[in-house]
């Protein structure tokens, strides 16, 4: 018999041990019941869960048991006849309460749940963890005229931005035009805009004309939902950037014709510079309570103007009020730029171009609270034309050469959030995408396109009354003879 050694400190190991479990049989009649039981279990849960297809056909069995086919048929054309009541008298109403809810029913469960796990996958959202796949969740579908809504409960460790860099792949992966991610009410869902028929697609014709310009949300276009879009004016400024031919004069020609009740009646005072000789702005003089067009020195002694109206007017509210209301006696003040590099970039006296960036600068930083407002054009969004950008708390990226240029009009990441600005094609102008201070999801809007016709008829009908602000302007000349 061999003898083993055993050395101090070292470890015996141990002979595993046979261990034989009790075999148990389950029999075979509890296997078809639990097999049973899970399938009715799956079956109340889906009808349950697609009780709007259930429900009617469990009534509709019920009637046809009951009272036979001809009951039911009945009863299936008094259904018809009364949806195409309500579609005939009510349309509104029926497409939002009747025909939308079916399609987005419909469209979750055959477009989007069919396709959704795979889709999450092959687009980097979904992902998995000690063995377990996680994909995040569809929560509801909303469909309207031209698009349709998802509401999305994002995976933990996920932001909305992950989703707009993956929005355009996603409207791709459901045979869809373009796609859109924003934010939601709860920080842990996500809502997606998918887009089946494009409501920008034609040109928009010029909107009607208030008498009296909401300022908080003037009507320059239509926005990708197909309701009418409100920029707000008050206390803010405006820079639209865009290549040649890309409709920045639909975004001036829209917004000069909201003001127009107000240019009218002396509530608005629109001050126009044109540096490309007039050829743009030239046929609204009638509206423009001054126009410069071509001598850059004579423009920068309008802005020199506007910065003394604007310190005269700030003298006379201090310690009055700390927001500007327009009145005939105090109008509003629009500076309306029509090509601001010319301005700030390519005139070649040194001193005018010093001058026009000083004045810029004090009424882009002071003007907002006094009612003085700058809206500015420009085709080159380079940081050297536009050393002052961040002061536009509104900004509109129209059509643009290159991507990088997005970011330069729009901030940071504003492609990756969907401002697709260098995806336009040259056949829409006037499309474009509004960021606004504070909201990180920019809008597609297409604004009104004003033809030659449209804005003399705007000039004649709403030209500027002789009447001025006696106020600024008395003080303007006593200031000057002191």
């Amino acid at each position: 018999m061999p003898l083993i050694n055993i050395i101090p400190g070292e470890k015996i190991p141990v002979a595993p041990m046979n261990v034989r479990l009790p075999a148990w049989r389950v029999p075979g009649w509890l296997l078809v019941f639990w097999w049973l039981a899970r399938g009715l279990l799956r079956l109340t849960v889906l009808a349950v869960r697609y009780w709007w297809l259930t429900t009617p056909a469990a009534l509709a069995l019920w009637v046809r048991a009951e009272f036979g086919g001809l009951v039911l048929a009945g009863v299936v054309l008094a259904v018809a006849c009364g949806c195409g009541a309500w579609w005939r008298w009510h349309r509104s109403s029926w497409l939002r309460f009747g025909w939308y809810p079916i399609v987005a029913r419909l469209r979750m469960l055959f477009v989007y749940r069919r396709r959704w796990a795979s889709v999450m996958a092959t687009c980097g959202l979904a992902t998995a963890f000690a063995g377990d796949r996680y994909v995040p969740r569809l929560l509801k579908v909303r469909c309207d005229r031209f698009g349709d809504e998802l509401t999305v409960r994002m995976l933990p460790g996920q932001i909305p931005d992950d989703w707009g860099q993956a929005a355009e792949r996603l409207a791709y992966a459901f045979r869809l035009r373009t796609g859109q991610a924003r934010s939601a009410v709860r920080p842990d869902r996500v809502v997606l805009r998918f887009v089946r028929r494009d409501p920008l697609a034609g040109v928009v014709a010029p909107l009607p004309v208030p008498e009296v310009p909401a300022l908080e949300g003037l009507a320059l276009g239509v926005d990708e939902d197909g309701h009418p879009y409100r920029l707000r004016l008050a206390g803010s400024h405006v820079l639209i950037a865009g290549a040649t031919g890309s409709g920045k004069g639909s975004v001036l020609w829209s917004l000069i014709r909201s003001l127009a009740g107000g240019i009218r009646s002396g509530l608005v005072e629109v001050w126009a510079f044109d540096p490309k000789g007039g050829m743009e702005l030239a046929a609204g003089v009638p509206l423009f309570a001054r126009f410069a067009y071509d001598d850059p020195d004579s423009m920068a002694g309008v802005l020199d103007d506007a910065v003394k109206r604007m310190r005269l007017r700030a003298a006379r509210l201090r310690g009055v009020t700390r927001q500007h209301v327009p009145t005939p006696e105090e109008p509003l003040l629009v500076l309306v730029v029509d090509e601001l590099a010319a301005l700030t970039a390519y005139i070649t006296d040194r001193k005018v171009r010093d001058r026009i960036k000083e004045s810029l600068g004090l009424l882009l930083s002071q003007g907002r609270a006094v009612g003085v407002h700058v809206v500015a054009a420009l085709q080159d969004p380079r940081k050297d034309v536009l050393p002052f950008r961040d002061l536009f708390p509104t900004r509109i990226g129209l059509r643009l050469t290159e991507r990088e240029q997005v970011d330069m009009v729009l901030g940071d990441s504003a492609r990756d959030r969907g401002a697709l600005c260098d995806r336009i094609p040259e056949s829409s102008p006037g499309m474009g995408f509004v960021v606004l201070d504070g909201v990180r999801e920019p809008v597609r809007v297409r604004f009104a396109y004003l033809t030659d016709d449209d804005i003399h008829h705007l000039g004649r009908t709403y030209r500027r009354l002789d009447t001025t602000s006696d106020t600024d302007e008395q003080e303007a000349t006593r200031e000057d003879q002191r």
